[in-house]
């Protein structure tokens, strides 16, 4: 079938206003052939990948160590039994407890960052024996139950999901007044955030606010969740971003990278307190396909690459290649592009136009980069490099973005 014919099919039994919307602004991508971070479409075009499904695709398409650790795995494991353990159920607990910091004592696997959202937020009000759920106007949490109702208020509104303020409260964020305030109430079960959030292009926050909300948190008796799916295995520099603050959460949700982009794998990371249901009735939460085995097998390796030298010296070259490229793209395309936020492989660009990221990722991929706009702020765009894209990869990326920026000025 023809790039259109798919699309004409897909809108009668898929999702007519997604295809409508993406071919409107001339970016009908059916993905073809791929590996690492570049994708050929079904028309033969051939595009950088700088979204990267948000963090899926962190050690590129087609992995090919993902790829033998699935079928080496498909030699003796299939979904398992979630009744039961198994060794590599045990393997990919040790190596994300072990990635954590030292007070994290347990691991429970999902399918996808908003299921363990949802599971997190269920261990909180088990924990705490509380019910409120504090998470931040600009963030985005999932597009299941619980995740969905902490999210921003654009899309609960969409589905007539009404936030009950005794249950779901949201605040801004660097508001320390705002949470104070909420907590002093002492009926709050967590605090929810995603310390760099996507929605917004990656604005990055005052790391005074994370530490002091951190603290206010444990003041009041509340657990607080770290919702790393997208910003962390290695994303920001370090393993967890957490790091970067100061912090030690008491849950931390991680998902999409953990895939290998291969096999759908999220988790929550916990410490003793917010596993108590575990030591009480561990069958209370369960999942046909949690910690599933095949996928364990594939997380496993994926782990074992992202934690290796050469990748955090990978992403530190990255890091160091793209200030000094974004620095010098800034000084001279200050009349569209207003700054940019980064740390680590995570980066933002915000624009001085109200509609400037969906313009930026229209021309960029024009010119073979396919980026995203930002979810709540569309003057603002992603701009994602995996953890193991090459230096020359990456200087080509800054050449099309330079050469972008001139034809949005234009």
């Amino acid at each position: 079938m023809t790039t259109n014919e798919i699309y004409q099919d897909a809108k009668k039994v898929w999702n007519p206003t997604k295809m409508d919307y993406w071919e409107g602004l001339g970016v009908n991508i059916v993905l073809d052939k791929r590996e690492g971070y570049v994708f050929y479409t079904k028309d033969g075009k051939r595009v950088i990948n700088m979204h990267l499904n948000g963090g899926v695709f962190n050690l590129g398409h087609r992995n090919p160590e993902i790829i033998e650790a699935l079928i080496q795995g498909t030699k003796q494991y299939d979904a398992g039994n979630h009744y039961f353990p198994s060794e590599v159920k045990n393997e990919l607990c040790h190596r994300l407890l072990d990635s954590a910091h030292a007070s994290m004592r347990y691991v429970y696997m999902n399918n996808g960052g908003g299921e363990s959202i949802d599971s997190a937020i269920k261990f909180a009000r088990y924990a705490t024996k509380r019910t409120r759920v504090i998470s931040m106007s600009e963030d985005f949490h999932g597009a299941t139950g619980f995740a969905f109702m902490a999210g921003n208020d654009l899309w609960t509104d969409y589905f007539n999901t009404p936030i009950h303020p005794e249950d779901f409260t949201k605040i801004h964020r660097n508001d320390l007044d705002a949470l104070e305030d909420v907590l002093r109430k002492e009926d709050t079960a967590c605090v929810l955030m995603e310390l760099i959030t996507a929605g917004t292009g990656f604005q990055l926050p005052d790391p005074e606010y994370i530490k002091q909300a951190y603290a206010l948190c444990h003041k009041y008796g509340a657990l607080f969740i770290d919702d790393e799916v997208q910003i962390g295995l290695m994303r920001t520099g370090k393993m967890w971003g957490y790091e970067n603050y100061g912090i030690e959460p008491d849950m931390i949700v991680t998902g999409k990278g953990l895939s290998g982009g291969i096999y759908p794998m999220s988790a929550v990371i916990m410490n003793d307190k917010a596993a108590a249901w575990l030591k009480e009735d561990g069958s209370t939460h369960l999942s046909s396909f949690n910690a599933c085995e095949l996928g364990c097998v594939v997380a496993n390796k994926a782990l074992e690459i992202t934690t290796r030298p050469e990748t955090a010296a990978n992403v530190k070259m990255l890091t160091n290649l793209y200030k000094e490229g974004m620095d010098d793209i800034q000084s001279r395309h200050g009349v569209f592009m207003k700054q940019y936020h980064q740390m680590g492989v995570i980066m933002g660009i915000e624009t001085n136009q109200e509609d400037g990221g969906v313009t930026l990722m229209k021309e960029l991929y024009k010119r073979g980069i396919w980026a995203i706009r930002a979810g709540w702020n569309i003057s603002a765009l992603q701009f994602k490099p995996g953890l193991l894209m090459s230096k020359e990869l990456a200087c080509e990326t800054l050449d099309i973005l330079d050469s972008a920026l001139s034809a949005c000025e234009k």
